[in-house]
């Protein structure tokens, strides 16, 4: 009896914070580097190959109420005109609420040699977003009758809020990136208009605007096998590489390190800043194993153990599969001869 009536109680406050103005955040890939379009559209054709990717995550699956998010993209690279195009897919659900958002959008990004082994790259993107909610299948006040324990129906439409909402609107980013042979350094802001995602006609609650910092450095640990066929050698290095994100109040750091040995790459990192103790940065640790084929394909496993004050018993941390292929479409003579890829984190 009394878990039910919590549990009431929990849903409604789910629905007052979809109608009033709260603050929105996006969805954060631990793999961050997997979802490239999503991370910052200055990295659309970053490969300088034609690549296809996947992501998922399922956040929090301990409890009745989960997150589930999932990207995939395509994007290419044209050599003649330095420039790098791309289409990406973004859907989220978020059970507590059976509220869903899913995203298209359109990327462009173009490539500036600043020295030999210099190059800057700066990218935009164009997509349209559209949210649902299906409020028939939760619990409103007027419905609770705390005294006998029961629940009951609800009409059509509740204070003039369909019980079935749909909203869309056009949104905006923005991203630039600066890499060598072995440093990048990016910066990228998301949500440029801030648009109105509220339901109700005379309410705003607007998307706020996302900043986010990324870069890192890599090390060639040499040493690699040699390929009895191709005679080439086997990657073998070392990457530290960070990811900064603020969203309004909300703002967290990813800081860590991936080792590649060619074909499998291990990785280990921390999200969080320790010094904010009163917001819900939703700390973690986090480990990744994944595998590097030669013919193009990146598969990786991520698990975030979570350290904030939710609990890994409590949440069961999150999941997250992030696959990519990436082919040569063009003369391999001519890519070769111009390819400067950027030497970041390959997951």
């Amino acid at each position: 009896m009394y878990r039910r009536i919590i549990g009431i109680f929990i849903t409604i406050g789910a629905v007052c914070c979809i109608f009033s103005n709260v603050i929105a955040q996006d969805t954060q890939y631990s793999q961050f580097y997997a979802a490239p379009l999503y991370l910052n559209p200055a990295l659309t054709g970053a490969s300088e190959l034609t690549r296809i990717g996947v992501n998922y995550r399922n956040q929090w699956p301990g409890l009745d109420q989960n997150f589930n998010s999932y990207s995939a993209y395509i994007d290419h690279y044209i050599f003649d005109y330095n420039s790098g195009i791309g289409l990406i897919f973004n859907g989220s659900q978020e059970s507590m609420a059976n509220l869903s958002t899913n995203e298209i959008g359109l990327s462009y990004a173009y490539r500036l040699q600043l020295s030999e082994n210099t190059f800057f790259r700066i990218g935009g993107m164009v997509s349209y977003m559209q949210r649902d909610a299906f409020f028939s299948d939760l619990v409103f006040g007027s419905q609770i009758d705390i005294i006998n324990g029961t629940i009951g129906g609800i009409t059509d439409e509740l204070n003039g809020i369909p019980i079935d909402s749909r909203y869309s609107f056009v949104d905006y980013s923005v991203g630039g990136m600066f890499y060598t042979n072995n440093i990048w350094l990016g910066a990228s802001a998301h949500h440029l208009s801030e648009p109105n995602t509220s339901f109700v006609d005379d309410q705003i609650s607007k998307l706020p605007m996302k900043l986010s910092a990324q870069g890192g450095i890599k090390f060639d640990l040499g040493g690699g096998r040699r390929n009895y066929f191709t005679h080439a050698y086997s990657e073998r290095s070392v990457s530290f590489a960070f990811n900064y994100k603020q969203q309004d109040p909300f703002n967290q750091l990813d800081v860590g390190a991936q080792l590649f040995l060619e074909p499998i790459v291990l990785g280990l990192w921390y999200r969080g800043l320790p010094t904010k103790n009163d917001l819900p940065n939703n700390e973690a640790i986090i480990g990744l194993v994944g595998i590097s084929l030669e013919s193009g394909l990146d598969i990786g496993y991520s698990y975030d153990v979570t350290i904030s004050k939710l609990g890994l018993k409590n949440s069961g941390g999150a999941h997250e599969i992030s696959l990519t292929y990436s082919f040569l479409w063009g003369d391999p003579k001519s890519r070769n001869a111009r390819a400067r890829t950027i030497p970041c984190f390959r997951y």
